[in-house]
């Protein structure tokens, strides 16, 4: 039997009202099946492992998340080649050399023990997750990314959420952070990953969904230019782009119609505001004639 204590208990679960309601104050539309996900994060303690197309609003979610809990956001950005040391700490070693030679210039000798003390340590993310008196909202992005020997140690985090450092021992998690990790499936993660997860696939918003979402973060654009954006947006995705718009497109799209206080998609609005939504070439080159027709109907 482990020794090791235990982190202490998660913050109270909100109602699912609640939590729905916060996540709408600040412009971010949650379904269902979303809700209830968050809520077992925050009731279960385990992480969740956000799947889907990039630009659905998965990052987005732990960020509203953490402001509906009025937790701190911590936000790991996995890379190709992330390995742990840089995902958990460094040393400081312009302020130890500075330390080191003021101490010398002083005729005093410097302990490794003294060199190596907390004040010198650089906290990267997971070690700053936790280490929080409280639970904050630790945001594991885009963890495809990573490789596999990345993913190795982030399963046993996950498993004991404790880390140590050669220099200082080892810092045990006090209060277990709510864990986030977002995936656009750009390689296939471990089983072991995902059994530790609790998992939710999601999807780009349905037409009505999306309309909505518009609503909500741009409470100044008129229904029906949030109606024809909404709708052209969807006429895209179903063309073979190499980029489709995300959510965050359709957003940016409507904010610069909106920015050159356009009323409508016309031909000329459409012209001038196409690289807000596709950012390839060859996608603005292959949905071009499809928009024109939409804003000519």
């Amino acid at each position: 039997m482990s020794d090791r204590p235990e982190p202490s208990p998660t913050a109270p679960v909100p109602a699912p009202i609640d939590l729905r309601t916060a996540f709408r104050e600040r412009g971010y539309v949650a379904g269902d099946a979303l809700v209830t996900a968050l809520r077992l994060v925050v009731a279960l303690g385990k992480p969740l492992l956000l799947e889907g197309p990039a630009g659905v609003g998965k990052t987005e979610a732990a960020k509203t998340l953490a402001g509906a809990l009025g937790a701190r956001l911590i936000r790991l950005q996995c890379y190709e080649g992330l390995d742990a040391q840089a995902a958990l700490y460094e040393w400081n070693y312009a302020r130890q050399l500075l330390h080191l030679r003021a101490a010398e210039a002083g005729g005093r000798p410097v302990t490794d023990a003294e060199l190596y003390g907390p004040e010198f340590l650089m906290r990267r993310p997971l070690l700053e997750a936790i280490s929080q008196p409280t639970p904050p909202v630790l945001l594991i992005d885009e963890v495809d990314r990573a490789d596999d020997a990345f993913e190795a140690f982030l399963l046993e985090l996950l498993a004991e959420w404790q880390v140590t450092v050669p220099e200082l021992g080892t810092i045990t998690a006090t209060a277990r952070p709510h864990v986030i990790l977002t995936s656009n499936r750009a390689r296939e993660l471990s089983d072991a990953l995902r059994r530790r997860c609790l998992y939710l696939w999601v999807d780009y918003p349905s037409r009505a969904q999306e309309l909505e979402i518009v609503k909500a973060r741009l409470p100044g654009i008129s229904e029906s230019l949030a109606a024809q954006v909404t709708r052209a947006v969807h006429t895209l995705r179903e063309l073979p782009l190499g980029k489709p718009p995300g959510v965050a497109e359709t957003l940016d799209w409507a904010a610069a119609l909106v920015a050159l206080h356009r009323d409508h998609l016309d031909e000329g609005a459409l012209h001038v505001t196409l690289g807000a939504v596709l950012k390839l070439r060859e996608d603005q080159a292959l949905a071009r004639a499809t928009l024109e027709r939409l804003a000519r109907g």
